[in-house]
């Protein structure tokens, strides 16, 4: 189990302050993440990223040849937009950047998000996700499967091209290319623990193996007998060349990585019969790895990548880069420049707001205060929840996010602010400190709200009516999701129609929040009996079952704190 820790919330923010101290020689931090120390080279720069808890994947990447950046996301989670493009700005030296990440919702929304703003500011940006892990979804359908392992070759590739400032079209390109030709299966022995967890966040069988793992806690698809070293070599080949892409030669990079516990020692022997059986079929192995470099926390777990190389992709691949935890032949040192972009500065300005509105923010600080202890109290129950077909991490996205949206609302309110003003604020600290697919759906909902309401006046049942209902279109458009997908939709759709209809026969704020609450704790519940089609849980939607979704159930418990803290206040405000 992960042992050593202080706030498990924390974990991600402790662990990125002590890389910096250990590698300040080769790397500075940045809201957000890292980038290398900035450096007159003018071309483009590479920027990787992902939730923490994948070690040396993804601050252990940033060096020349490699990466020239990284956002570190919370554990388990996607960094915000806002962190993706602080740390793109802090990275970028006037080629434009390219971001590259693993192919997951959370990821996908936040840096896509980011993508708009940098190309609003008049910055170039390209985006390559990385999609190789083939048991994630069929062959056919790959812009589904999920980013594992395979992300090395894919961010040194495009390192390397950068490195010979090739422009970014072509480095998007040839980045694209060693995706298309690479694929990895991985299979694990135990699950992983998250930091503060006395559990995993799945177990397999002693004398078993589960094929199929993601690198978040996600359990595997099947089970079958613990094989010898030598045969579990045979499966991983077999599987992987059975997925050899069309007009492959017969040269290869070759990763075997262990995900968190397998010592090196399993790992060399499991490799010698690798290499042997590759050999026999006339594949030619090119610059192997073995070793950790795509880690889940403590899972007991393997996994095997093969890139199928051409001349341009052998050379990328065998191209010199040097960071923390990646070196390959000798860079020489590009002398240091100051930073071209400054990271802007995170506090909100406060519009004028009026005496009733800064009354309806007084009362919305002490709604996000409540929601703070309400999540904090439920967190671990709904870490429980996501681990069922998940990777676990939405009770501690929930607390960072409901943490920051609290601080934020009190800083808000003690500063004069209106409703409208506080809600957006605690949508902005909501967005930034979860991360994650929740993280920026919550952003969005509140900041939406904040624009219905506004600072000018007590808002009514009316008002409120219109906030939640643009909080909810703005959610549905931005997550793709529709009722009956298994994720927090299938309690914010009813929520929003019983406070509309409640609302529709008279009554008031408090009440309408009753119902609302009342429908959206009844949805959640029958969301136990859906199949998920969204997010990191649709690979394995036949364990979700009989398990609700916790989005859903974060998102009732929520509701019911609203109504809780307007009941006891008497008061008609949002």
């Amino acid at each position: 189990m992960t042992r050593l820790f202080n706030d498990p919330a924390a974990f991600a923010d402790e662990m990125l302050e002590g890389f910096v101290a250990a590698h300040g020689h080769r790397v500075r931090a940045v809201p957000g993440g890292i980038v290398r120390h900035a450096t007159s080279t003018g071309n483009v720069a590479v920027v990787v990223g992902g939730g923490s808890g994948h070690y040396p994947a993804f601050a252990g990447l940033v060096g020349p040849g490699l990466a020239d950046g990284a956002v570190i996301g919370n554990v388990f989670a996607s960094p915000s937009a806002r962190q993706v493009a602080a740390v793109a700005l802090a990275a970028e030296q006037r080629a434009g950047v390219l971001l590259t990440y693993g192919n997951y919702a959370g990821d996908c929304l936040n840096f896509d998000a980011a993508q708009d703003e940098l190309r609003a500011a008049g910055i170039a940006v390209e985006t390559v996700r990385v999609t190789d892990d083939i048991f994630s979804a069929p062959g056919g359908e790959r812009d589904k499967r999920r980013g594992i392992a395979g992300d090395l070759v894919v961010f040194k590739v495009a390192g390397a091209a950068a490195a010979e400032g090739r422009p970014l079209a072509e480095v998007a390109e040839l980045a694209r290319h060693a995706n298309e030709r690479t694929r990895t299966m991985g299979v694990a022995f135990s699950g992983c623990t998250l930091p503060g967890a006395a559990e995993p966040l799945f177990s397999v069988p002693a004398g078993r193996m589960a094929i199929g793992l993601g690198i978040h806690g996600e359990p595997g698809l099947e089970e079958t007998r613990l094989p010898t070293a030598d045969e579990l070599a045979s499966l991983l080949v077999d599987c992987l060349l059975a997925e050899r892409p069309a007009g492959a030669g017969d040269r290869a990079a070759v990763l075997l990585n262990g995900l968190g516990s397998v010592k090196h020692e399993e790992l060399f022997i499991v490799y010698g019969q690798i290499s042997r059986l590759l050999a026999q079929l006339g594949i030619t192995v090119v610059a192997p790895e073995v070793g950790e470099l795509c880690t889940s926390f403590d899972m007991a777990g393997v996994s095997l990548t093969l890139t199928w190389l051409d001349d341009d992709l052998e050379r990328l691949w065998l191209a010199p880069a040097d960071s923390a935890a990646f070196h390959r032949g000798t860079v020489e040192a590009a002398p240091r420049t100051p930073q071209v972009h400054s990271v802007r500065s995170s506090a909100p300005e406060y519009a004028p707001a009026d005496a009733d509105s800064q009354e309806a923010a007084a009362t919305l600080a002490e709604v996000f205060a409540a929601i703070e202890a309400t999540v904090d109290a439920h967190a671990e129950q709904l870490g429980h929840i996501d681990a069922v077909a998940g990777d676990g991490d939405h009770g501690i996205g929930m607390q960072r996010g409901a943490r920051a949206a609290a601080a934020a609302a009190r800083d808000a309110r003690d500063r004069g602010a209106g409703a409208g003003t506080l809600l957006a604020a605690a949508g902005d600290a909501w967005a930034e400190r979860a991360g994650g697919t929740s993280g920026a759906l919550w952003g969005i909902a509140l900041r939406r709200m904040g624009q219905v309401v506004g600072d000018t006046g007590r808002p009514g049942p009316y008002v409120t009516a219109r906030a939640l209902r643009s909080a909810r279109d703005g959610i549905c458009a931005a997550g793709g999701a529709e009722l009956g997908d298994k994720t927090m939709v299938d309690a914010l759709i009813p929520l929003d129609e019983a406070f509309a209809a409640a609302m529709r026969d008279g009554a008031t704020t408090t009440g309408a929040w009753d119902a609302a609450a009342t429908a959206a704790e009844r949805a959640a519940a029958d969301t136990c009996n859906l199949l998920p089609r969204k997010g990191r849980a649709r690979p394995h939607a036949e364990r979700s079952l009989g398990t609700p979704d916790a989005g859903a159930v974060s998102l009732s418990l929520i509701a019911r704190t609203v109504h809780s803290v307007l009941s006891s206040r008497k008061v008609s405000t949002p």
